[in-house]
């Protein structure tokens, strides 16, 4: 019988989950075993989880787990260099060079488990099949924009925190930008897909309309001063091979109007970051780095933004990724067959 094994999240600020109490007891229907880890963090109660008859097990018990067990987080699990010897589906961010990546590829490789990515579970024509991506862009143009408002009072963005609806994120941020005249001018890269329709439909609650680039709009290579012509310069789109350069390191110095960079893709330490100006994560007590003081230019780019909105981004991304979880049992064919050959790859050159 497969064994999906839902662990809790351990990393701070994260209170997203991948599949909702209905979600395991459709699973449990079809034929799964499924155990849930209880959770001091969850947006969705342990007891909705208890409710459905699912085994409950402590937090972080998935260590003990049998070694047939799946099992399914989304954050990266700790860093503590241990071996890791079940199948974990996860975001692993291990492909593109990044260093954490790779020391998690080299704890695969030493205990001999399985790397599912959920980046990396795609159709056959390569698109991906689940993402968080909508409320990635919902959250980072808001927490740009709080970034933004501050700046013009001549501060710097304070703590953020979550919300239980993107209701009530709005009124927040409607608070955060009252006495300010203005709206800013956004540019946004990658706004036809999922993180890009999220920060435009953001960006329109509040006032403002964005200038929409996608691949047409940067086909060229670069450079693109329009970036640099824009208040806030929101960035949609996955580092990867082939992707331009959007803001060069010159561009703190460079005359420009730019004064904040959401990127909400948020992948600073990959090879193929098309923002050049800073090299590292920002964080929820300090959402901004100031990379360049006169004229001001901040960067926030958090790598679980998602979490803002918990509730509502675990309801999505759980409802287009349970019909696929319901497949485990076959999981050499399909999304998981294709997953396990990008791992493969990936875990040859180690």
């Amino acid at each position: 019988m497969t064994h999906l094994w839902v662990r809790a999240e351990e990393r701070e600020n994260e209170a997203r989950v991948g599949i909702t109490p209905e979600g395991v007891r459709s699973l449990m229907d079809a034929g799964l075993k499924v155990t849930v880890e209880d959770s001091p963090a969850r947006a969705i109660p342990n007891t909705a989880y208890h409710a459905t008859g699912a085994e409950i097990a402590a937090p972080g018990s998935w260590r003990e787990a049998p070694r047939d067990a799946i099992i399914f987080g989304l954050k990266e699990l700790p860093d503590d260099g241990t071996p890791l010897i079940h199948r974990h589906i996860m975001f692993g961010h291990a492909y593109k060079g990044q260093p954490d990546g790779l020391r998690l590829l080299n704890r695969f490789k030493a205990g001999g488990g399985t790397l599912f990515d959920l980046e990396y579970l795609v159709d056959p024509d390569g698109r991906r099949v689940a993402a968080f991506g909508y409320w990635a862009g919902y959250a980072g143009a808001a927490v740009a924009l709080k970034c933004w408002a501050d700046a013009q009072r001549g501060g710097i963005c304070g703590p953020v925190g979550s919300y239980d609806s993107s209701t009530a994120l709005l009124a927040d941020l409607q608070a955060d930008l009252s006495g300010l005249f203005t709206r800013p001018s956004a540019l946004i890269i990658g706004a036809l897909g999922r993180v890009g329709t999220g920060a435009a439909d953001l960006c329109t609650h509040m006032g403002i309309a964005p200038t929409r680039w996608d691949m047409a709009e940067t086909a060229s290579g670069g450079p693109f001063p329009e970036v640099l012509a824009h208040d806030i310069f929101l960035n949609c789109i996955l580092a990867r091979p082939g992707t331009p350069v959007f803001v060069p390191a010159s561009a703190k110095v460079a005359p420009r109007k730019l004064s904040v960079i959401g990127d909400i893709a948020c992948d600073p330490t990959s090879d193929f970051s098309p923002i050049k100006v800073y090299d590292t994560v920002t964080t929820w007590d300090a959402p901004a780095l100031r990379v360049h003081d006169t004229p001001v230019l901040d960067v926030t780019a958090i790598d679980n933004l998602p979490s803002m909105l918990p509730v509502e981004s675990s309801e999505d991304f759980a409802g287009q990724l349970l019909p696929h979880l319901a497949a485990l049992s076959d999981i050499d064919a399909g999304v998981w067959g294709r997953a396990k050959a990008t791992f493969d790859r990936h875990i040859a050159t180690r």
